[in-house]
């Protein structure tokens, strides 16, 4: 099993919006970064877990725990000409996007990045390192377990 961190604006998709879905499943579309969509298809597999994380907001941070719940596939919005995420060089023979489904666990307590950045054991995180801004990145076991802690 491997650990995630996945961001959302809470203004395109929050925790309330995952909460009040059908089965609180979705399909994680519209990821147009290459490193995030080659490890959504290459090393997300079902049962792995994520942090689901606020971006873009005044008080960025984990607000719950999803499961991959259905492993990658190609990401239908590429190929829809009145996405904002079309990719005309996609094609049905050759996608270039790919997808998750993820089905929310719980919501937790808001865990503020600036509460992130006051633990030691923490400080190799991706999301608090300078410059990342991938919407996806791995999470060391260890890192995971402790966020539990703190939860």
């Amino acid at each position: 099993m491997r650990y995630w961190l996945m961001k959302s604006e809470p203004y395109e998709f929050s925790i309330d919006d995952f909460a009040a879905l059908p089965k609180q499943t979705i399909a994680w579309e519209g990821v147009r970064n290459y490193q995030s969509r080659n490890f959504m298809r290459n090393q997300m597999n079902i049962g792995d877990q994520v942090f689901f994380y606020h971006s873009c907001c005044k008080d960025p941070g984990i607000m719950g725990i999803a499961t991959v719940s259905k492993p990658a596939y190609p990401d239908a919005t590429q190929f829809n000409p009145d996405s904002k995420y079309f990719d005309p060089k996609a094609s049905l023979n050759n996608p270039r996007w790919f997808n998750v489904e993820l089905t929310l666990v719980q919501r937790t307590r808001l865990i503020p990045i600036k509460e992130l950045r006051h633990y030691a054991k923490l400080y190799r995180m991706r999301v608090l390192q300078t410059g990342n801004r991938l919407s996806i990145t791995p999470i060391d076991p260890a890192e995971w377990q402790f966020i539990l802690s703190i939860l």
